[in-house]
């Protein structure tokens, strides 16, 4: 008997010490070493040139599908079968982020992008990617950033995501379900490729550039909705037009507004890059719309930048979109609905523009960034990342490394953060409602909005990294009694890495911003 149990107990002690060893490895650091402190400053006045490029991060070679009961799952018991495009006899998909697992991709209905702009004032030189997908980690991140510093003097890169639901998983967590990582490592690759040959030729296409700015408070308003109390929108249109100063042609138009681009929603199996795309398109080409040319195209590159969009911004099935010109009311989940939604966008875009913008010829630029260690609380989290459904390492125990960015330029500030933002935390109107968890009064105050030095503030989330939702500490709601009368927990929590988040990543941006202030004030007094 002795014997035996002892065999037992050198059983479990191996099978404990291969689990340490596999845990060890699977957490390990995928960066060891790396830490970001930058603090810039250009002093002089900032003689400025721009480049802009986009490179097609469209997914290539991948099979599609037949959905025949029309529930965006595939299972071949329901009579959905596959299309054998190579020919080897089994299902090669690519899987779409956001929403349920089992979705895989059955066609294309636009291209996905990585869009890049380089600002040089003589000094710093910056570099700003936005590709088209739900999140890109920051391991990723440093990954591709390092191959473009090596291949250029860039100072920085900031690296992006549009969020959107209808593009490829690059996180892990929406493979053939919820035990299967569903990234293709071979399309993760072209996206790698794409973001570094849009960043490098927007590099290698600089010019003499000057700037404009405008944003709009409310027109945007009705293309959005708040699906979690407190209400607190994020819906002011942000422009930055980006010039060339000897033929006045525009290089590039960056919009920034605060919606999940989901309007597609969870039925979709086409990849898209939602409204973004028609805004975009609208932008370079013009509105023409039954034959009549309503706004002229602004050429060169358009950049749609997300903000802050937790809490939860977006544009349900349910919620009626008018179509600008035709006045028809568009209720259903449909591609003719992301188009009416990307031209109504351009349509306040150009109208914003049209009715003045602050021209600015020279800027100088100042860029703060910082490595910061924020705490994986969340189970399934560490779960996903032990069983490899995430590709992500700990720089301590427990600790993901991500970051935080702002930078400003001329009269402009922008603030960069790794994930969806809660707009209560950008705008103001942190609650501490009964029933949450903490009963603690707001921590995250004063709002990061008020701390932007500059008349035009912009906001991006999903910046560098996606670590999910940052709630409010104060409104953190996991266990009953729930807030405002609800009677089960909201959606956020479970897909944030903890509670913890949210009061790191607004001290650590508000250091930041002082900083940045002090710069601007510096500068003015020069």
């Amino acid at each position: 008997m002795n014997r035996w149990l002892k065999y037992f107990l050198l059983f479990i002690g191996a099978i404990l010490l291969i689990a340490l060893i596999y845990g060890t490895y699977q957490f390990r650091d995928r960066h060891k070493g790396y830490d970001l402190n930058l603090s810039l400053m250009n002093e002089g006045k900032g003689e400025l040139s721009a480049g802009f490029a986009i490179a097609d991060i469209s997914p290539v070679g991948f099979d599609t599908w037949e959905d025949a009961n029309n529930d965006a799952r595939f299972n071949e018991s329901d009579g959905d079968h596959y299309n054998d495009l190579n020919g080897n006899d089994k299902f090669d998909p690519i899987w779409l982020a956001g929403f349920q697992q089992n979705r895989p991709a059955s066609g294309i209905n636009d291209p996905l992008w990585a869009r890049a702009m380089v600002l040089n004032d003589g000094k710093i030189k910056l570099g700003l990617c936005v590709i088209d997908m739900i999140g890109f980690g920051n391991d990723e991140v440093l990954t591709v950033r390092k191959r473009i510093l090596e291949q250029t003097d860039l100072d920085h890169v900031i690296i992006t995501s549009t969020h959107v639901h209808s593009s490829p998983d690059m996180m892990g967590m929406w493979g053939p379900d919820p035990f299967t990582r569903g990234v293709d490592e071979g399309y993760k690759n072209l996206v790698f490729d794409g973001i570094v040959s849009s960043v490098l030729e927007a590099y290698n296409k600089q010019k003499p550039a000057y700037l404009k700015f405008a944003i709009n408070e409310s027109d945007a308003a009705p293309l959005v909705g708040d699906t979690r109390a407190p209400e607190v929108y994020d819906a002011a249109i942000r422009l930055m037009q980006v010039v060339d100063k000897d033929t006045h042609k525009t290089l590039g138009t960056i919009l920034n507004w605060g919606n999940h681009p989901e309007t597609l929603w969870s039925q979709n199996t086409l990849v898209s890059s939602d409204f973004p795309h028609y805004w975009r398109e609208y932008m370079e080409k013009g509105i023409v719309y039954n034959d009549s040319v309503y706004h002229e195209g602004l050429g060169g590159v358009s950049i749609f930048l997300n903000a802050s969009l937790g809490g939860l911004m977006t544009t349900r099935p349910s919620d009626p979109l008018l179509h600008p010109y035709s006045k028809d009311t568009l209720k259903e989940a449909t591609v003719e609905k992301i188009d009416a939604q990307g031209m109504a966008l351009a349509k306040i875009s150009f109208e914003t523009m049209e009715k003045g913008m602050d021209t600015v010829y020279n800027s100088s630029l100042a860029l703060r960034a910082k490595t910061v260690a924020l705490p994986m609380v969340n189970k399934l989290f560490r779960l996903a990342s032990f069983i490899g459904v995430f590709d992500r390492g700990f720089v301590s125990w427990g600790n993901v490394r991500s970051e935080v960015n702002a930078w400003k330029l001329g009269p402009a500030t922008f603030v960069h953060i790794p994930g969806e933002l809660y707009p209560e935390i950008l705008n103001g109107g942190v609650e501490a409602p009964e029933g949450a968890d903490f009963g603690i009064a707001p921590v995250e105050v004063p709002a990061i909005k008020s701390q932007m030095p500059g008349k035009f503030k912009f906001f991006s989330g999903m910046a560098n990294d996606m670590i999910g939702y940052i709630v409010p500490k104060s409104q953190w709601d996991e266990k009953p009694p729930f807030t405002y009368g609800r009677d089960k927990a909201p959606y956020g929590e479970v897909n944030s890495l903890g509670p913890e988040t949210a009061p790191i990543l607004h001290r650590e941006t508000l250091k930041l911003l002082n900083d940045l202030s002090k710069t601007a004030s510096s500068l003015e007094r020069n």
